[in-house]
């Protein structure tokens, strides 16, 4: 019952984000290919992701991802900024260009919003510390972004 239930959620929030995510770009005169919209989600899913580290997450050569991420600075949706660690190294994150096109944080907003409109205090609390532990402990990710195959982190 639990592994149905998991896998419905999953499933209805993967088509919700899909849904929206090319609504809303089908909406504005963006001119983003869906490959980019993905480069731009694992962007801001990543942070703030180095060139290579955003490879090594995509899965694709160092080049492919250079010319991928140049593509949406020339669009004003990602920029790249000098590492202060390592002068050599820029980090990228998406611009408010791209947020206020793809509206996540208001989704949020609002799903927490009906959340706490709905549950009491105390479940509310729950219910983040279950998904605390979900996200930390239960599908951790590895340093290149692919699934930890060791099982819950330790």
């Amino acid at each position: 019952m639990l592994e149905q239930i998991v896998q419905t959620a999953y499933r209805e929030f993967t088509l919700r984000f899909y849904h929206e995510l090319f609504a809303r770009f089908q909406d504005q005169e963006t001119g983003l290919s869906a490959a980019e919209i993905f480069a731009a989600e694992a962007i801001r899913a990543l942070g703030t992701p180095t060139v290579n580290e955003f490879a090594e997450f995509m899965h694709v050569s160092t080049p492919n991802a250079a010319y991928k991420i140049n593509s949406l600075v020339r669009k004003g949706y990602v920029e790249k900024t000098r590492s202060s660690q390592d002068k050599r190294e820029y980090l990228l994150h998406v611009t408010r260009k791209y947020e206020l096109y793809c509206g996540a944080g208001d989704r949020v907003q609002s799903a927490v919003a009906r959340i706490r409109e709905r549950f009491t205090p105390e479940e509310c609390a729950k219910f983040g510390e279950m998904l605390s532990v979900i996200s930390e402990e239960l599908l951790p990710y590895d340093k290149a972004g692919c699934p930890d195959s060791d099982g819950p982190a330790q």
